[in-house]
């Protein structure tokens, strides 16, 4: 599975999903609702990058 950064350094990881907005582990960035927003700094999933 991915991690993605926001542009404020934040990490999604798909492995752990993201408990403070009910998004499950094992969650894939690209199934993430269109609404998803950081939740250290509240930009959406255009301000993510994929990390290699």
């Amino acid at each position: 599975m991915a991690k993605y950064q926001c542009m404020c350094g934040w990490i999604y990881d798909e492995d752990k999903g993201e408990p403070s907005q009910n998004i499950p582990p094992g969650t894939k960035f690209e199934d993430l609702p269109d609404d998803f927003r950081c939740p250290q700094c509240g930009l959406g999933k255009n301000a993510f990058t994929k990390l290699e």
